[in-house]
């Protein structure tokens, strides 16, 4: 019998121990160990509650839960409550799946006033993550900044547009819905270092600020390129590009109709953020793109806003004792492999890209990379002990490990609490999850 343990319930985590029982049939154990007492990862917490046909990829990973040669072992933490040292002697393979909780940093000086989040805590504060719920953003101020020109600032930029009834069928937090509710909030401003042609915005995504209620997008035609330059991107990128040309195109008193502005600020860089005590305004550096890197025009200009959301990207959690490279904010990997034993995949081991459904050839590649250590002899091939020596480590620490079947009450309990219209009610504290298990 071989035994796998996972680190991290998200997609990563879920499609590899999908692809050990594909590979290995009944031969195989898999736990899949989080530091939450939930699971799925980037899908519960880091999706946007109004994206819900993209949580629902959870019940693919849930079939996968609830097969028996996969356990899910929920609040315990690697690195604390058991050492990654101890997780290897129990396992034939242990494989780092934790994703990239952690946001990168701007840099720049000011970033540590108040009113200043990225985008890991203030996504995580609206979708009941716990370590979050007591964010408090303050949104008094009638202009929010959010930097970066990806999916997460159109997530951010969106859900502080909408009106509350525009959340209808969305799992957002009630606490963020209560705050988001009476938001003085009238611009927000997306900036962006590049231009319209180096977005990661995908053409779903921005085809939705469109449809606001109360939002309208303003692009200015200046910043576009000649329409003829559009013919050399690619399908996707033109889909999204062709959006800012429409929102180019609304006319002034359209904008005007509307109660919030989205205002997309090209070819603008931070360069500090100012006040006293907390955010009041950000400096920004009119830049050029050459060679496809933004460069620094010199001409400055400050915006005062009251509230600043990095979404520049995210780095991995470091786990003691799991080689680390600090530049690239991930796991030091040899396509995956690690040391002897001990592998990773996902953002763990490639960074913050591609989408969910991308850590599904990523899993199943990593287990074949295990596959052919153990023909080759450089990993047992089974024989340790596996959950049944975690288990008595486990009990001999007092750990309060909650499995999947706990979860599922935790899931009926949050179903059981939704407000109308919303399909659950997460919580947002972890003994409230850990009463709602037992």
């Amino acid at each position: 019998m071989r035994h796998i343990a996972v680190i991290g319930s998200g997609p990563a985590g879920y499609y590899t121990a999908e692809a050990s029982l594909k590979h290995w049939g009944d031969d195989v154990r898999v736990d899949v160990f989080d530091r939450l007492p939930v699971p799925y990862g980037l899908i519960r917490t880091g999706v946007a509650p109004d994206h819900q046909t993209i949580k629902a990829v959870s019940g693919r990973y849930e079939k996968t839960a609830l097969t028996d040669n996969v356990r899910f072992v929920g609040n315990v933490t690697i690195g604390s409550d058991i050492t990654i040292e101890e997780l290897q002697s129990l396992y034939d393979a242990v494989v780092v799946a934790t994703g990239a909780p952690h946001d990168r940093q701007l840099g720049i000086p000011g970033e540590e006033l108040k009113g200043v989040y990225g985008s890991a805590a203030f996504v995580g504060w609206y979708n009941a993550h716990p370590q979050f719920r007591n964010l408090d953003p303050d949104l008094s101020a009638d202009t929010a900044v959010v930097i970066g020109m990806g999916n997460v600032a159109l997530d951010v930029s969106r859900i502080l547009s909408k009106t509350e009834a525009e959340f209808a069928g969305s799992d957002i937090a009630a606490h963020a819905l209560n705050i988001l509710s009476g938001s003085n909030i009238k611009r927000i401003v997306l900036l962006g270092r590049r231009g319209p042609h180096q977005i990661m915005m995908t053409p779903k995504e921005l085809g939705e600020l469109a449809r606001l209620e109360r939002a309208s997008p303003r692009v200015d035609a200046a910043d576009l390129p000649d329409e003829g330059e559009d013919a050399m991107l690619e399908p996707g990128l033109r889909k999204s590009v062709n959006h800012l040309r429409s929102f180019a195109a609304i006319p002034e008193h359209m904008h005007a109709d509307k109660a919030i502005e989205v205002d997309f600020d090209f070819f603008a860089s931070p360069v500090a953020i100012l006040g006293e005590g907390k955010v009041e305004g950000i400096e920004v550096e009119r830049t050029e793109v050459k060679a496809g890197r933004a460069v620094g025009t010199g001409e400055k200009y400050i915006i005062p806003c009251g509230l600043v959301v990095s979404c520049i990207g995210y780095r991995s959690a470091n786990i003691p004792g799991v080689p680390f490279d600090e530049r690239l904010g991930r796991f030091a990997n040899d396509e995956g492999r690690i040391v002897n034993g001990l592998y990773c995949v996902g953002w763990a081991r490639r960074g913050p890209t591609g989408t969910i459904g991308t850590n599904k050839p990523d899993g199943f590649a990593i287990v074949e990379k295990i596959a052919q250590d153990m023909d080759k002899g450089v990993l047992g091939n089974g024989g340790k002990k596996g959950r049944a020596g975690f288990d008595a480590l486990a009990a001999e620490r007092g750990l309060d490990v909650v499995t999947f079947r706990d979860w599922k009450k935790i899931e009926e309990a949050e179903a059981a609490a939704a407000r109308d219209g919303s399909p659950r009610e997460k919580f947002a504290d972890i003994e409230a999850m850990i009463r709602a298990a037992q």
